[in-house]
């Protein structure tokens, strides 16, 4: 079975959608969510606003104080709205993540899986030409 998981490629791609794309910072951290008043949001938060997501606003995007690179990404599985959502993690440290995990994961109506970076290179994407 060919390794399509976590490949260079697919970084790559995601890269370019980042770099191609409008980030529209709307939230800083520590701004309380508008509607649910508990959640504190641990990075900056905006959207790449010239990019397609379910819920209309663009990909989501949590903003960290590293380098700004791609470090991640999270799916979060919604049961309220019923929605699979991908969310982009720029520069975030260890800790960062952790926290926007923990911010994430503090309902019972969403959870989420993380996607760390990979600069692998499956074999079916090398070749001699």
């Amino acid at each position: 079975m060919e390794n399509y998981e976590n490949n260079a490629y697919f970084w790559q791609k995601v890269d370019t959608l980042l770099l191609s794309s409008n980030l529209e910072i709307t939230k800083e951290k520590g701004d309380v969510h508008p509607r649910f008043k508990n959640l504190i949001y641990p990075t900056r938060y905006g959207h790449l606003t010239d990019s397609g997501s379910q819920d209309g606003d663009g990909v989501s995007v949590y903003i960290g104080s590293d380098k700004q690179t791609v470090t991640a990404l999270v799916v979060a599985a919604d049961i309220l709205q019923k929605t699979l959502d991908v969310k982009i993690l720029l520069g975030c440290t260890e800790e960062e993540t952790d926290q926007i995990l923990h911010f994430l994961n503090q309902t019972d109506f969403q959870k989420t899986v993380l996607i760390r970076r990979g600069d692998e290179i499956p074999a079916w994407g090398i070749s001699d030409n």
